[in-house]
């Protein structure tokens, strides 16, 4: 007998609960999508924070995009063609990358740092009033209709 284990419908969204579009994201076959190493945590009801190691990439070759809900971190390799270094072992990938986040409703990004080579990118959810449950008395006496 296999188990499942459903933790990859988990790395790619933020504040999903809905299981339909995280099965979406799971069965899409993304052959980068584990470079570079990342965390996606939760932080209280409502405080997300995703960090991308980016280990030999400065700010400048870095850049986050969000579209029609889904944050694009992207990375390009700087070129070194100023510099004459010949590598005996190069063990720390400076290759493009291209990950995506499909954020749900009201997830914002509100700011992103890079801090010795980890990408930190917090995230919240803001919920307007009109979009929030309302709770509805009940009133136990019937209304009189006027005629």
């Amino acid at each position: 007998m296999t188990s499942f284990s459903m933790a990859p419908l988990f790395r790619q969204s933020v504040g999903f609960d809905r299981f339909n579009d995280l099965f979406e994201s799971a069965l899409r076959n993304d052959a980068n999508g584990s470079f570079p190493p990342y965390n996606v945590e939760k932080h209280g009801d409502d405080q997300y924070r995703i960090i991308v190691a980016a280990a030999g990439f400065h700010e400048s070759d870095l850049e986050l995009q969000v579209e029609r809900g889904v944050l694009t971190v992207s990375g390009g390799k700087r070129d070194n063609g100023s510099e004459n270094v010949t590598y005996l072992h190069q063990g720390i990938a400076q290759r493009a990358f291209k990950l995506s986040f499909r954020l749900a409703d009201h997830i914002e990004v509100k700011g992103a740092a890079l801090n010795n080579g980890l990408l930190s990118i917090e995230l919240e959810r803001i919920v307007p009033e009109e979009a929030k449950p309302k709770r509805i008395p009940i009133n136990g006496e019937r209304l009189a209709l006027e005629s």
